[in-house]
């Protein structure tokens, strides 16, 4: 009698059983690259465009025309003939070049009162979002609600205060008030705490780095796109100040050129004024002509060195 006994094998494998991994299903890649497209956003969008290119297209027409063009023609037709060059002449050449001083002043004003505005808003937020001290959180809560405050309800006290002073109807009387600038000393105390991280600084103290040459060599390159922000906020505020020096200046040697293209325009409707629309138009246009270069020229520092004050852990 024979008998079968059954053989088992184990743990029998192969070399190729050994280094096959396992199998991975293959997947079409979807591209992330390619943005979504929303008819809506895409419409809103054109509207916003529409809305805020339609008034310069106007300027820039209007500009081109002569008086009588500009009171009988449509808004955005051209007129009989292109007198835009002659139109600059006459504006920089009417009343002895008074424009050209309102644009002087206007440039004093931004450089003193904005640039001023700008400095005390990066030395004040670099200080509030770096140092501790008593009463820091009094001071937050300050500056918070000095934001919410409009300007022109401290116009009339600050009028009244300059007015003790003996201030106004000079150049002090429009600088001193932009020099404080709440929402740019909050948005640098915002900026300061996320641009500059406090391991950079101690590691600068601790190669014996003093507190100024930390903030001049250290910080303040990593705080240029806030400082641009609050730059531009701070010019264009200043540059488009109007309700300020209205109150603030009797002089017409003193005057911005929001204050002096108002006065140009009020020309017409006073007894025996002359009506000068045209040069109030191109007035304007040569107005927003630095502010469109300073926006154009400046617009690179948004978008460098947002991330220059990150640390690698």
């Amino acid at each position: 009698m024979t008998t079968t006994t059954p053989t088992t094998t184990v743990g029998v494998s192969t070399t190729k059983s050994r280094s096959a991994g396992p199998r991975l299903r293959s997947r079409k890649a979807h591209s992330n690259d390619k943005p979504r497209r929303n008819v809506l956003l895409t419409v809103l969008t054109a509207i916003v465009l529409l809305y805020a290119l339609l008034p310069l297209a106007w300027l820039l027409i209007s500009a081109t025309k002569t008086q009588p063009d500009l009171l009988s023609t449509f808004g955005f037709s051209f007129g009989d003939s292109f007198a835009l060059l002659d139109n600059i002449a006459n504006t920089l050449a009417y009343n002895d070049g008074i424009f050209l001083r309102w644009l002087a002043n206007t440039l004093m004003y931004v450089v003193l009162g904005a640039g001023g505005a700008t400095l005390l808003a990066i030395l004040g937020g670099y200080g509030l979002a770096k140092f501790t001290f008593p009463g820091k959180k009094a001071i937050f809560a300050i500056v918070i609600g000095a934001v919410a405050v409009p300007g022109t309800a401290l116009a009339v006290p600050t009028f009244l205060m300059f007015s003790q002073m003996g201030l106004t109807n000079t150049p002090w009387s429009v600088i001193i008030p932009s020099l404080i600038s709440p929402f740019g000393l909050y948005l640098m105390w915002t900026f300061t705490t996320q641009a500059v991280p406090t391991e950079l600084m101690e590691a600068a103290r601790m190669d014996g780095s003093s507190e100024f040459r930390t903030f001049w060599q250290v910080a303040l390159p990593l705080l240029a796109p806030g400082t641009v922000t609050v730059l531009l906020f701070t010019t264009v505020a200043t540059w488009n100040n109007y309700f300020l020096p209205l109150i603030m200046l009797k002089d017409p040697a003193w005057y911005p050129l929001t204050i002096g293209l108002n006065a140009w325009n009020a020309q017409a409707s006073t007894v025996g004024g002359q009506a000068i629309f045209d040069l109030v138009i191109t007035g304007s246009l040569l107005t927003i002509i630095p502010l469109i270069i300073a926006f154009l020229f400046l617009q690179r520092f948004w978008q460098s060195g947002l991330a220059a004050g990150s640390v690698k852990e």
